[in-house]
C-alpha cells in the first residue's frame, strides 16, 4: 500500500495579517480584527496582540484589558476570502486533492503531484515561498502521512515554519503528544482525559479500545485509532460542509441547570470560535441532547436572518434545551451545530421563521 503524502498549511493569523499587509502602519503592533464595543468580538489577532493573551472569540472588552494598546479593526471578510482564493489556486498547482477546512487552512494531498519534485517536503516548502513572495503573507506547513498528524505538525514550528513527522517517527511524537494538543480534544474534553488518568498518546494507546469507547462514545474510537497512528481519511476535495458544531461527553452525567447552562456557554465559545475561522454564520441552529440511558433528542430552529454573535447563539441554544429536555433525566452528552451556512456577513439573528425537528433514537 503506498504511503500518503499530506501536507497541512495554516496561514498564520491571517485576517490580522492581511491587514498589517495592506495597512503598513499597523505593522508590528498589537490589532483585533474585530468590534471593541459592547458587544464586539475578535475574530483574529495579531501575534503582537496574542502575546499578552488575546485570541479570536473572545470578547473586545476582555481584549482590551488584556491588551490596553490594542488596535481594532473593522473585519474586511470580502479581501480574506479573495486572499484565500489566490492561496488555494496556488494549492491547485501542484494537486487536484485540496481540502479547504476555512480561509486560512486546508489539507493537500500530494502522493502524486502534478508539478514540482514528488516530495511532500520540497512541494510544501516551495508553496510556502511562493504565498510569501507572491501575497506577501507567511504560512505554516505540517507533512506526514495522514491528515491528523499533517494538522499536529503544522503547530509545531508556527508561526512561519515547517515540521514533517515521518512515519517512523510517528509512534515516538504520538506518544509524548499531550492530550490536549490532539486535533479534536478541546479544554473540556482534555481534562475528561486527565481525570481518567490519561495524559498523553502513551497513556491514551495503553488504556485500551474498550475503556475509551465506553467514556468516550463513537469519538472514542476516533481517539484510539488516532493513538496507534492510524487516520484512514481521505483528502476530500469535494467536501460541502454543511454544518459547523461543538458537542461533549461528560465525565459526570448533568441534571442541575446551572452546569448546564456552562456546559452550552463553554460548547458556544467553542462554536462561535470555529465560525469566526470558518468566515461562516447559518440560520439553523439544532441542540442534541443525549441522556444517561442513552436516549438522544435533537431539536431545530431555523431563522430568517443568520445568527452572528455568540449572545444569540448561547441564548437560542439554552432556550431550546430547557423548553425540551425531559427534567428528570441526568445528561451525559450536549451539542450544538449551525446549518444553512452562508458567508459570514449579514444581521443578527431574529425569531422570525420557526421550525422544529425532533427525533428521538434509543
Amino acid at each position: 500500500m503506498t504511503c500518503r503524502k499530506i501536507i497541512h498549511i495554516d496561514m498564520d493569523a491571517f485576517y490580522a495579517s492581511v491587514e498589517q499587509r495592506d495597512f503598513p502602519e499597523y505593522k508590528g503592533k498589537p490589532i483585533a480584527v474585530g468590534g471593541g464595543g459592547e458587544r464586539g468580538v475578535v475574530a483574529a489577532a495579531s501575534y503582537e496582540a496574542r502575546k499578552f493573551g488575546v485570541r479570536s472569540a473572545i470578547p473586545g472588552k476582555l481584549a482590551k484589558k488584556k491588551c490596553p494598546d490594542i488596535i481594532f479593526v473593522k473585519p474586511r471578510f470580502e479581501v480574506y476570502k479573495s486572499v484565500s482564493k489566490q492561496i488555494q489556486n496556488i494549492f491547485f498547482e501542484y494537486t487536484d486533492l485540496v481540502e479547504p477546512l476555512s480561509l486560512d487552512e486546508a489539507y493537500l494531498d500530494v502522493t502524486s503531484p502534478k508539478k514540482g519534485k514528488n516530495s511532500a517536503t520540497l512541494i510544501a516548502k516551495e508553496i510556502r515561498e511562493r504565498i510569501l513572495h507572491e501575497l506577501s503573507l507567511t504560512a505554516s506547513a505540517g507533512i506526514s502521512y495522514n491528515k491528523f498528524l499533517a494538522k499536529i505538525a503544522s503547530d509545531v514550528n508556527k508561526p512561519n515554519g515547517m515540521y514533517v513527522i515521518h512515519p517512523d517517527k510517528a509512534f515516538e511524537f504520538i506518544e509524548k503528544l499531550p492530550v490536549e494538543r490532539f486535533h479534536g480534544v478541546g479544554k473540556v474534553t482534555a481534562q475528561k482525559f486527565k481525570t481518567l488518568g490519561i495524559h498523553n498518546g502513551l497513556d491514551l494507546k495503553e488504556a485500551g479500545l474498550e475503556f475509551i469507547l465506553k467514556h468516550f462514545g463513537k469519538n472514542g474510537l476516533f481517539f484510539y485509532d488516532i493513538a496507534h497512528g492510524i487516520d484512514n481519511r481521505p483528502v476530500e476535495p469535494d467536501r460541502d460542509r454543511k454544518s459547523v458544531g461543538a458537542e461533549n461527553t461528560f465525565l459526570k452525567d448533568l441534571l442541575d441547570e446551572q452546569e448546564l447552562n456552562e456546559a452550552m456557554t463553554e460548547l458556544s465559545d467553542i462554536l462561535f470560535g470555529r465560525l469566526l475561522k470558518a468566515g461562516l454564520w447559518g440560520k439553523t441552529l439544532t441542540i442534541k441532547v443525549k441522556y444517561h440511558d442513552f436516549l438522544q433528542i435533537t431539536r431545530s430552529r431555523t431563522y430568517t436572518d443568520a445568527l452572528d454573535n455568540k449572545e444569540d447563539i448561547l441564548n437560542q441554544s439554552c432556550e431550546l434545551l430547557h423548553e425540551n429536555r425531559q427534567t428528570d433525566k441526568p445528561i451525559r452528552l450536549l451539542g450544538i451545530s449551525i446549518s444553512q451556512l452562508e458567508p459570514i456577513g449579514g444581521k443578527p439573528g431574529k425569531q422570525l421563521k420557526i421550525n422544529f425537528r425532533e427525533t428521538e433514537e434509543q
